[in-house]
């Protein structure tokens, strides 16, 4: 195994949390088989340069994720049934493929309300000051396991289209269609973001864990802006797949998106 050396000044995160991340990333990655042990504590220990304890709490840590079993007297096992294998995402234009697996997928409508936009809200939905939005916020599960935290912004033309019980037992570009006549576009951007306490205890994370967020406008036939969507997904449980082509252009040789046949559906 390569040879990890942690430095409390570079990262004030606990040693255990840090480790417990990178042997997480190689158990999502495959690097360990589910039918062989992994490297046992004293192994561990010296590869990262801690203590047995510190390696006890991180295989402890792991047990709690649903990543491995130990089992006493033969090892710590990679789990064969993992819930936390990331499920796949696309980039063609909407967050959740949910026609592929929305019924395996859990949504609790934590809140549902109308208040005056907020002032980013309203210039993002072009609406007067002073104008009203329907705010939900969504928590999806799959497996019982949260995955992303998901806050929608409509215009009260189109929220009070849509009841709480709906927008849980419905998918919102479903509901968004039936309010405007029909959804022609949208723009949505990538970033990270770093968990608040709030979120991190929503999503069942470690404060301050990397989350990846999805900023999205949705607009109808006639360009007008009728949706704002900002969906943050703990990266251990999600990931985005892209197909890509090349393409020549005058520059040269280039990478671009492979066209697909239908578009994949929303969150």
């Amino acid at each position: 195994m390569q040879q990890h050396e942690f430095n409390a000044q570079d990262n004030p995160a606990p040693l255990y949390h840090r480790i417990f991340n990178v042997l997480r990333e190689k158990i999502l990655e495959g690097v360990y088989r589910t039918d062989e042990a992994m490297p046992g504590e004293m192994e561990l220990a010296a590869t990262f340069g801690v203590s047995r304890a510190t390696i006890r709490r991180t295989l402890d840590k792991l047990q709690q994720e649903g990543l491995v079993l130990r089992r006493q007297g033969a090892g710590t096992f990679v789990r064969s049934d993992l819930a936390s294998k990331p499920m796949p995402g696309d980039l063609d234009g909407f967050i959740d493929n949910l026609l592929a697996f929305g019924l395996r997928t859990k949504v609790r409508v934590l809140e549902f309300r109308y208040l005056e936009a907020p002032d980013e809200i309203a210039r993002v939905l072009e609406l007067k000051e002073g104008g009203i939005v329907q705010k939900a916020v969504r928590l999806r599960s799959y497996k019982g396991q949260p995955f992303s935290l998901a806050t929608t912004f409509a215009p009260e033309r189109i929220g009070r289209t849509f009841s709480k019980k709906e927008l849980t037992n419905e998918r919102l570009l479903t509901l968004l269609i039936r309010a405007s006549g029909g959804v022609a576009s949208a723009h949505q951007r990538i970033t990270a973001r770093s968990a608040d306490p709030q979120v991190a205890q929503l999503l069942e994370i470690e404060y301050g864990s990397p989350l990846m967020c999805i900023t999205r406008v949705v607009r109808d036939a006639e360009r007008r802006p009728i949706n704002h969507i900002r969906a943050l997904y703990r990266p251990d449980l999600y990931e985005f797949s892209l197909d890509l082509s090349t393409n020549s252009t005058p520059e040269g040789t280039v990478w671009q998106p492979s066209q697909r046949e239908s578009p994949p559906d929303e969150p």
